[in-house]
């Protein structure tokens, strides 16, 4: 196998995952990257969903609560935060779950990026409630 096959199957498996995981919001973030960074668009492809989202060992709920959690503790990457808030409704986190991950951070990463996080999720619910009522109508 050669490299440039072995890449082109990471790129792959990684635009599958990050389909299957982030759906539309991550596919938009890779769009917003073509005109400025065509290479780091590839990366993110590459080496997050094709590697490491790939990887056995955790499934896909357990990956994107330890994301939400680690974003939000962070507190500058709301976001990053929102796309996988919305990736982990997706992988069939609930809302009650994603509030409680949040309110988790305010015993490790502080009340500020807790209230931050929850913040973000309000916005997340609202525009999915939106998306959901406007697919109904």
């Amino acid at each position: 196998m050669t490299l440039r096959t072995n890449q082109h199957e990471r790129f792959e498996r990684g635009l599958r995952a990050l389909s299957e995981i982030d759906g539309h919001a991550g596919e938009n973030v890779i769009a917003q990257l073509s005109d400025i960074a065509p290479d780091f668009a590839r990366y993110v492809i590459e080496f997050p969903f094709g590697d490491v989202y790939s990887r056995p060992g955790l499934d896909l709920r357990s990956r994107e609560v330890a994301t939400i959690a680690a974003l939000a503790a962070l507190g500058n990457a709301a976001p990053q935060l929102k796309v996988h808030i919305e990736a982990g409704l997706n992988v069939g986190l609930s809302r009650d779950e994603i509030v409680e991950i949040l309110i988790q951070m305010a015993v490790y990463a502080g009340f500020p990026a807790a209230l931050n996080g929850l913040f973000a999720a309000k916005e997340v619910f609202a525009a999915r409630g939106r998306s959901e009522a406007e697919r109904a109508a």
